[in-house]
């Protein structure tokens, strides 16, 4: 069950993250990625996603959070790259709530191919 502490916390990392763009990056992990650019910032998220694949392999709970975490630490970068946040994420997710994920993948034109001939 969630701690309702926790219901915000997306917020705040994003807004911690946007104060601290355009920092000292000798001073801050996340300065230093907007300063070493998109690329950067890209690759961080590469590495976080595969990462994430191998704990989930391994299946040990805690690891997977954790590197879950950092998955989404460095997408929260790459939002306020683009001036978004995890609101315009969760809006997104609401949006789709309740649509099938084949009409909504056919939506935007990447369905699934069918079955070979």
């Amino acid at each position: 069950m969630a701690d309702s502490g926790n219901d915000d916390v997306l917020a705040r990392l994003a807004a911690t993250i946007a104060a601290r763009k355009g920092t000292d990056p000798s001073a801050s992990y996340v300065a230093a990625l907007f300063e070493k650019g998109h690329d950067a910032i890209l690759k961080k998220i590469g590495e976080e996603a595969t990462e994430t694949v191998l704990a989930a392999k391994d299946g040990e709970p805690s690891r997977i959070t954790a590197e879950v975490a950092d998955l989404w630490f460095h997408c929260v970068v790459l939002l306020a790259a683009h001036g978004l946040t995890p609101a315009d994420v969760l809006a997104e997710l609401a949006r789709r709530e309740g649509t099938s994920g084949h009409v909504e993948k056919s939506r935007r034109g990447d369905a699934p191919a069918g079955p070979a001939r």
